[in-house]
């Protein structure tokens, strides 16, 4: 043993925790992909599908304020984003700059799971009686595609998409729609080209 000085080792730092990314912030840009036509990963059955049909055409024109409120998911074409996700519902609401506030949110796992959410802004395409909005997650770019194809006279449900027929949602007022409701809103979906096969029915919380 010497009597030199020894210097202790510095002490590590711990490592700063990475930031958890919000699984619907995920599928907010997946969505904004999807405005593009380029997301992967969707099921081979639903491009062929997808490719060998013209773009669906909205049905109607929609008011807006009438449109806004809350939605609650009663079916989708299940993605990668939205995979093991319940309790999904979707609330509209217009903002002072005149564009629309859109706040998604869903459960993982079970309609009581854990809460994740996502904001987003939404505009009104030109010349579509309102019935087709681009939407921006991330920053100023408005390029993720909302289709309203169709909804009910008085707005108590509304069939969402876009151009490719990749994604698809049906949204309710209710959180369980009357069993004829849900039988009329499947065939429905399925006049617009859509694969009724792939639908997955989402759950929504108890009471």
């Amino acid at each position: 043993m010497t009597g030199g000085r020894t210097t202790p080792p510095a002490e590590a730092k711990p490592a700063e925790p990475r930031p958890r990314v919000p699984k619907l912030t995920v599928a907010a840009l997946a969505l904004l992909i999807a405005g593009l036509g380029v997301v992967g990963g969707v099921r081979q059955s639903r491009r062929r599908s997808a490719g060998t049909l013209a773009p669906p055409v909205p049905a109607r024109s929609v008011d807006l304020d009438r449109y806004l409120g809350r939605w609650y998911e009663f079916a989708r074409y299940d993605s990668w984003f939205e995979h093991n996700d319940e309790g999904v519902t979707a609330e509209y609401s217009l903002r002072p700059d005149g564009l629309i506030r859109v706040v998604n949110a869903s459960r993982s796992g079970s309609p009581t799971g854990r809460v994740r959410w996502a904001e987003a802004r939404a505009r009104v395409v030109p010349g579509s009686a309102n019935a087709k909005l681009k939407v921006a997650f991330f920053g100023p770019f408005f390029i993720g595609n909302y289709w309203v194809l169709d909804h009910a006279e008085d707005y108590t449900w509304s069939i969402v998409g876009e151009g490719s027929r990749r994604y698809l949602w049906i949204l309710t007022r209710e959180p369980v729609p009357a069993p004829d409701v849900q039988a009329m809103l499947i065939a429905r979906v399925e006049s617009f080209g859509y694969d009724t096969t792939l639908l997955h029915l989402t759950r929504q919380p108890p009471g």
